[in-house]
């Protein structure tokens, strides 16, 4: 699975992009951050505030709930602001 990191959250994890083999367990948006969190002190910063995260699952905008059956991409950003 390919994990992206956008704008703040990309200069936290130290880098833009993962691609990733995830275990069975972990089957939700929530369940992949903790999976992510764990193995990575720079993406646990990234990851760390939920109630401002952003996600997307195959470019879709998704919850922290969503399921990840169908998912070969999923990224992570802060929310968007616009000028």
């Amino acid at each position: 699975m390919k994990i992206l990191y956008f704008a703040r959250l990309r200069q936290l994890a130290g880098r833009a992009s993962d691609d990733v083999t995830v275990p069975d367990s972990v089957t939700d948006v929530m369940s992949l951050v903790h999976f992510l969190s764990a193995r990575d002190e720079g993406v646990a910063a990234a990851l760390a505030d939920l109630r401002t995260l952003k996600v997307a699952i195959n470019q879709k905008h998704a919850s922290l709930e969503a399921s990840l059956a169908s998912a070969r991409e999923v990224a992570f950003f802060p929310p968007v602001t616009g000028g």
